[in-house]
């Protein structure tokens, strides 16, 4: 019989809702359970592609013995931490507090009020790995709540404090330097894997954040290098497109096979602006690769993406994904297949348990195409990772974005198209009645409270779709969004911006959340938008508000840049020499193309037929007898216009 998890819509809490676990959603009715029944809940958290969360369902809330113990002593929540990242952000601090690591599935064990006591992540049937069985747990926190009471709760409130994150660090009173930004890209260059590229050991994550701050800084060679080395591994799909999370080994070979949206956004950016800089075919390649993928593999019928997909089929990690020789030679025939692989360095031994996970080893041969499309086809036939298909503002966000600037960038009308598909989805559909951003979208239904996050990807998603497109509606909508940012999110007292709205349901701890790994914190992004929307429109409200975020971490974050990648890039665009670009007239194509052709970190871009007062850089500026006409502007001072395409290029150079 399905537990209380069946109407809900992530498909991680639906994986759990055959459980004989009495599993609850997270809401108002576990919490009343909780106090009315005088018991502590058991919170447990993961999503839907994590692999250590499908085992411990497997071996444990599988289990009716399991499950019995479960049910009597707590009130058992599941929580999907992507839908509820202030959840996770929480209980995530809670456990690294209380053990030194974190991770998932994340077990935390709280009071009736929501207070943790005690947590941990992963936890066998049996004893192992040096840690106890998770019956054996469940019955030690049971007999330590029932015994042990007063102690619990002394100690649990001794956890509080720590649990807002850095809601409490004060701003820095001192001048932001421009050295300080710059030292990052040394202390940066420090820590780089010049063999293989990235940084740090194994598991190596991407680093989509650090290497666009690198390319704003002109810093190409561990930019490039990373990008290049990135592709030709097997964390890149080398059939069909798309990167998985991050690798197993520092060479970029093995991958932890699932594929997230938001990785695959960031990254197809990053390749974007790395052609631009350098004009080699790879990067375009994969850049168009990893957007071609997401339009075929994580596009929704409405036109929003999918979050991820697992690293899982039939019950084995990477299935999907490799080959034996044998069956590469089935797919191809005897002589196409020896050309792949020796181009996929594929051996007898393989490189994942016997079998071969595509690696780049050599030169695009001429067949490389068909290869990929033989190879691709043959795959289909197998049994495909489960689709983790909601659909989340924040990651669809990063999407519009990468299409948004890969389809202005690449004359790619079916990447603006994405972008603009993906923006009417959640502007029609994920919202509530009063026109607020709610979080997640699936099964029809749209539902929980946006974060700091979903309204500020979406802002800087919005602005780069208005200068990809030129519709005004796009620039409007962003700078109503800044407005209910600012009004709902922002920190009068210390600066900065709260994870969660003012109107937010009450939960123990208010945080900030700052750091830029895996993905952009919303804070970082909030900056980056309001500065980039200050540029549009010249209103020093929204640059003071991206300045009150930029001064608690301004002297911290340069000296740790692997962390702060994407608040380093607001800083750097901050202290740039801004170029605001308006072009207006008839035909202006071949200006736009100017601009958009190359990467410039520190422009923004507007346009139109004919002056528009309703978009401060439009206003008062117009066609020049008849003939388009670009505005190079700073501060909202110009230069006089050029309809030139060659003098325009000159301007953007000076």
């Amino acid at each position: 019989m399905p537990n209380r998890l069946v109407n809900e819509t992530s498909p991680y809490l639906l994986q759990h809702k055959d459980n004989p676990v009495e599993w609850y959603p997270w809401g108002e009715e576990a919490l009343s359970q909780a106090r009315a029944q005088d018991k502590p809940i058991l919170v447990s958290i993961g999503y839907s592609a994590c692999h250590w969360c499908h085992v411990m369902e497997r071996e444990s809330f599988e289990d009716p013995a399991t499950a019995a113990v479960m049910n009597e002593h707590f009130v058992c929540v599941k929580v999907d931490r992507e839908e509820r990242p202030d959840l996770d952000a929480i209980y995530m601090e809670a456990v690294q507090a209380m053990t030194g690591h974190g991770g998932w599935p994340l077990n935390a064990f709280l009071t009736p009020e929501g207070i943790p006591f005690h947590a941990g992540t992963y936890f066998p049937p049996e004893p192992r790995y040096g840690m106890p069985a998770w019956p054996q747990l469940l019955e030690a926190v049971a007999r330590a709540w029932r015994n042990q009471r007063d102690e619990i709760e002394v100690q649990a409130g001794r956890i509080v404090p720590r649990l807002a994150g850095a809601a409490h660090m004060e701003p820095s009173e001192s001048e932001l330097d421009p050295a300080a930004l710059k030292s990052a890209v040394p202390t940066l260059r420090r820590d780089y894997d010049f063999q293989h590229g990235g940084w740090g050991s194994a598991p190596k994550f991407p680093a989509a954040s650090s290497i666009e701050f690198l390319l704003r800084r002109g810093e190409r060679e561990m930019a490039l290098h990373s990008l290049r080395t990135m592709a030709s591994g097997g964390v890149f799909d080398q059939i069909g497109g798309g990167f998985a999370r991050y690798s197993v080994d520092e060479a970029w070979t093995i991958p932890h096979f699932e594929k997230m949206l938001y990785d695959n956004a960031l990254l197809a950016r990053a390749y974007l602006h790395a052609w631009q800089v350098s004009d080699e075919p790879l990067f375009r390649r994969v850049c168009e690769e990893t957007l071609d993928w997401m339009l075929r593999e994580m596009r929704q019928p409405e036109g929003g993406f999918a979050s991820a997909l697992d690293a899982d089929s039939e019950g084995e990690e990477g299935k999907y994904y490799v080959w034996t020789l044998d069956e590469v030679r089935e797919a191809l025939g005897p002589d196409l297949a020896e050309v792949a692989i020796k181009h996929f360095g594929m051996t007898e031994q393989g490189n994942f348990e016997g079998r071969n996970n595509p690696v780049r080893a050599t030169a695009d041969p001429p067949q490389r195409d068909e290869i990929r499309a033989k190879l691709y086809a043959a795959r289909e036939h197998r049994v495909r990772p489960g689709l983790d298909d909601k659909r989340l503002v924040a990651w669809n966000a990063l999407a519009i974005s990468a299409f948004a600037d890969a389809g202005a960038a690449l004359g790619r009308d079916d990447y603006v198209q994405a972008a603009i598909d993906c923006a009417d989805f959640i502007d029609q559909k994920m919202r509530d009645a009063e026109g607020r951003l709610l979080r997640t979208y699936n099964r029809g239904q749209a539902k929980l409270s946006g974060y700091l996050e979903d309204h500020a990807f979406l802002l800087e998603a919005l602005l780069s779709l208005y200068e990809s497109t030129f519709d005004p509606r796009w620039f409007h909508t962003a700078r109503r969004l800044a407005d209910d940012l600012l009004e709902r999110f922002s920190d009068p007292d210390k600066g900065g911006f709260f994870s969660t709205a003012d109107d937010h349901e009450p939960l123990i701890a208010r945080r900030k959340e700052l750091d830029d790994t895996p993905i952009p914190s919303g804070s970082s992004s909030a900056s980056f938008g309001l500065l980039r929307l200050a540029a549009f429109t010249g209103e020093h409200t929204y640059e003071q508000a991206a300045l009150g975020h930029i001064r608690l971490l301004q002297d911290f974050a340069p000296q740790h840049p692997s962390a702060f990648g994407h608040l380093l890039q607001a800083i750097d665009f901050l202290l740039a020499d801004v170029r605001e670009v308006a072009i207006v007239g008839p035909d202006r194509t071949a200006l736009t193309h100017v601009v958009r052709s190359r990467f410039r970190p520190h422009v923004v871009i507007a346009g139109a037929e004919s002056e528009d007062p309703d978009i401060p850089l439009l206003a008062g500026r117009g066609p020049i007898d008849g003939r388009a006409a670009a505005y190079v502007c700073e501060h909202f001072a110009c230069q006089r216009p050029v309809s030139d395409p060659e003098e325009l290029e000159l301007l953007l150079r000076a």
